[in-house]
């Protein structure tokens, strides 16, 4: 909660500031201009990023392997995208950071090591472990297979005489 009041509160604060100081020394027009040109240049590094981290994911599934890395350097993009048409120089540096090659493998690798993700391997053996670097699923013979019958408990059973009346036409 107090993260979010810091977030919401004092962070635009503190821009308000940094930008009316910057203004004071250089003008208020080039304190705009500033701030338009690293949204655009944010926008363009963060969709050339985006697509790179795409094909990476892309490769990385047709190898077999869990992207893990690559969903978490795309979910930096978009936090960073965010930040970067935000109006503001902390912001912008917090988005360039989160944007950079060679700064977002190494906080998305934090990041997956502190949430510890895990992923349910395809070939489910009884537990839950991650997977790494795994051939596709595929189906052979040696996979057990079950067969099974159920029945809704949201509807009322249908008489099976009346069954056979609604698929006649009359």
């Amino acid at each position: 909660m107090f993260k979010l009041f810091l977030l919401f509160a004092i962070l635009p604060i503190v821009e308000i500031a940094i930008l009316i100081n910057v203004s004071e020394q250089i003008g208020g027009w080039y304190t705009v201009a500033i701030v338009i040109l690293t949204a655009f240049a944010g926008a363009h590094l963060v969709r050339q990023q985006g697509l790179s981290t795409l094909m990476q994911a892309q490769q990385k599934m047709q190898a077999g392997a869990m992207p893990g890395q690559e969903m978490a350097e795309g979910l930096l993009l978009v936090i960073a995208g965010v930040l970067l048409v935000t109006p503001g120089f902390v912001t912008d540096g917090i988005g360039f950071l989160l944007s950079l090659p060679m700064t977002r493998p190494l906080i998305a690798k934090g990041l997956v090591k502190h949430l510890s993700l895990q992923v349910i391997n395809p070939s489910f053996n009884g537990n839950f472990s991650q997977q790494h670097h795994q051939q596709p699923h595929s189906t052979s013979q040696s996979e057990d297979i079950i067969e099974g019958e159920f029945e809704r408990k949201d509807k009322p059973p249908v008489n099976p005489a009346l069954k056979d009346d609604l698929r006649k036409p009359d």
